[in-house]
């Protein structure tokens, strides 16, 4: 496997230049898809410009003052993708949360140092295994064990603190609930749950929204009640 691809054919979700040097890092093969996350190097390099060089980037990895979703990351090729927290400490002190913005493309929003170590995670997978349990995947490769009595279904969004894996809350996906498009025509938006519609067919099924617009329940998270319980882009808030 090459860990590199050439800038031009960089996934169009990467908020960097489209023009410079020839080769850009790939991201490793984790919890996020590599069109769906970005190298904590291009991160550090090219969109928030607080290093110059990979070696500046590496040797900050080094002295552990970079932590995604509250572990400390070494790796230049970590992927970090939707809802992950990326904390940058010493001497910096900033945090933020990956979001896709309306154009589709991962983005930064700054949040409070208390808020680092929450995270909103959907369930995609949910199954039996021994032990009388039941486990679920969320959308960034973690996995839960609940018991078998659990309501959490599938398109449920869990809130977690991390690193611990200590659920905190729960938001399903049910009608009235604030949920955040991440793909399709609608990407970027925050829209109040209508209805789930149910295709018996090959086709996904559907979440309709209050707003008018629909898109298919793979690309929602439901984040809230009656506002996000993380922070969101002003513009996507009001």
């Amino acid at each position: 496997m090459t860990f590199r691809l050439k800038r031009g054919a960089a996934p169009r979700a990467w908020t960097i230049p489209r023009k410079g040097t020839k080769w850009v890092k790939r991201p490793a093969p984790g919890p996020h898809a590599q069109e769906a996350s970005i190298p904590i190097l291009l991160v550090l390099r090219d969109v928030r410009k607080i290093v110059a060089t990979a070696r500046e980037a590496r040797i900050l990895l080094r002295q552990g003052n970079v932590r995604v979703d509250g572990k400390i990351v070494r790796d230049l090729a970590w992927g970090v993708g939707l809802f992950d927290t990326i904390s940058l400490e010493k001497p910096l002190d900033e945090h933020f949360r990956v979001l896709r913005d309306r154009s589709g493309r991962l983005v930064l929003v700054p949040i409070a140092a208390k808020e680092a170590n929450t995270k909103i995670g959907r369930v995609r997978f949910k199954h039996a295994v021994r032990g009388g349990k039941v486990e679920v995947t969320l959308h960034d490769g973690r996995n839960l064990l609940v018991a078998p009595s659990s309501a959490w279904k599938v398109g449920d969004s869990i809130q977690i603190e991390v690193p611990k894996q200590k659920v905190v809350g729960h938001l399903p996906l049910s009608p009235g609930k604030l949920a955040y498009v991440a793909g399709g025509s609608h990407v970027g938006e925050l829209g109040r749950v209508d209805r789930v519609e149910i295709r018996n067919s090959s086709q996904p099924n559907l979440v309709h929204f209050k707003e008018g617009f629909s898109t298919i329940k793979e690309y929602v998270y439901i984040v809230g009640d009656q506002a996000p319980v993380v922070t969101m882009p002003e513009a996507l808030a009001k």
